[in-house]
């Protein structure tokens, strides 16, 4: 949703092959179109764009909760994630795909491992994803290598696959987990091929410190400092900054998936946004994995950005509803580099879209229907998801994907491997 774009009730949106052609008022001879869905007590707006996330560890959701993130990686996560194949991943990704689509989620980014896997989920479930493999440096020079070079064949390989559904980037993990020489690499490949780049940065007081004591700056002027800003840059996280890191973000135009529920449950800290948003920099929203969350609800990110800041800078006015929607729609486009395409409804654009219905106890009166997405409305009220002009979902029935037995599969992938 861009800058003053409401969504839309009483008029009509047109859709031709993948693209919208009209969005207006209902005309009054429909005789021209094939088919004709009467969206009465329902809102249209575009999907969901989710910036950040680790599809397949939805096998580890409510694995090791309620700890610290230096705890919860180390000591929970990563012995897990060791473990997983494949198998594990695919069905992994397919439960949190299935999730995210009944959630009205249209387009999300994932970084991760055995990213092929993920790929042929994507193009089976009809969504739309920025793909990276994640590479944590934390292994031998040989195993960095390795990892390099199978990031950059995947991204070459799936780059504008599945009819252009899938786009792909870059992605050294993080600068605790990455030494200057291996992110460099990626720099380099990332110029090469023109892809964008996407990393965590500054998520905790400890990572900060860390990078201080390692190599005596901080990660934003480290990071800069090897280049990854002079490239289309994607961050997540971004908690612990200063006004100066700030306004080096704003001026490198750097984008930001921010990652309330995530950050929150892990104890991280609440990232300055309002700040952000002052210096003009337009961020984005991401559900981080499931294993962090618990969810890949955006409706509950979205309510969550336009409550904290609040209450963290004592201002109603800090994240109003209509720039929580643009963080969780057009600012998620911004930040995957794709709002050429997606992230608003107009004429031109992929038919990337969701209806959400109004008649709802709790979405009464209808006062306000931005404000009633923002602050009242629940997941379930998404009622249909089309992307590429194509429905995905209808009436909350996935149309893709077989959810029972990606449920039954993802529970006997997890068991696999469970200690």
């Amino acid at each position: 949703m861009k800058d003053g774009e409401k969504p839309l009730t009483n008029a009509a949106l047109a859709v031709e092959n993948d693209r919208i052609t009209y969005v207006g008022p209902v005309p009054e001879d429909r005789s021209g179109y094939d088919e004709v869905i009467d969206m009465s007590g329902h809102a249209i707006l575009p999907g969901w764009v989710n910036t950040h996330g680790h599809a397949a560890m939805s096998l580890l959701r409510g694995y090791g909760d309620d700890l610290p993130l230096k705890t919860w990686l180390e000591e929970k996560m990563w012995p897990m994630e060791a473990r997983f194949g494949p198998e594990q991943v695919r069905w992994g990704t397919a439960l949190t795909v299935l999730e995210m689509i009944k959630g009205g989620t249209t387009c999300f980014l994932d970084m991760y491992d055995h990213m092929d896997q993920v790929a042929e989920v994507v193009v089976e479930a009809g969504i739309r994803a920025r793909l990276c493999r994640g590479a944590i440096g934390l292994c031998s020079e040989e195993e960095q290598v390795a990892k390099w070079k199978e990031a950059v064949q995947f991204a070459r390989d799936w780059h504008n696959q599945a009819d252009g559904r899938i786009t792909t980037m870059m992605a050294p993990h993080a600068p605790y987990t990455c030494s200057p020489d291996f992110i460099r690499r990626f720099v380099e490949s990332a110029a090469e091929y023109q892809l964008p780049i996407h990393t965590h940065m500054s998520e905790t007081a400890a990572e900060v410190q860390q990078n201080v004591d390692q190599y005596g700056v901080r990660p934003v002027e480290h990071l800069d400092k090897l280049g990854v800003f002079d490239l289309p840059c994607l961050v997540a996280h971004a908690v612990h900054l200063t006004d100066d890191e700030i306004a080096l973000l704003a001026e490198k135009d750097v984008k930001v998936s921010h990652n309330p529920g995530s950050n929150l449950k892990l104890g991280s800290g609440i990232a300055p946004i309002a700040k952000m948003l002052a210096h003009g920099m337009r961020p984005s929203l991401g559900t981080d994995g499931p294993a962090s969350n618990n969810n890949v609800d955006m409706l509950e990110e979205i309510r969550l950005a336009a409550l904290i800041h609040k209450g963290a800078n004592e201002d109603p006015l800090a994240v109003t509803a209509d720039v929580a929607l643009r963080m969780g729609t057009i600012y998620g486009a911004e930040a995957l580099f794709l709002d050429r395409e997606i992230g608003t409804l107009e004429p031109g654009k992929k038919a990337d879209f969701i209806t959400v219905e109004l008649r709802q106890a709790h979405l009464q009166p209808l006062h306000d229907v931005e404000s009633h997405l923002a602050y009242a409305a629940v997941s379930t009220d998404v009622r249909d998801v089309y992307v590429d002009g194509r429905p995905i979902m209808k009436d909350r029935e996935c149309l893709t994907l077989d959810e029972e037995r990606i449920i039954y599969e993802a529970n006997r992938a997890f068991q696999a491997i469970a200690p």
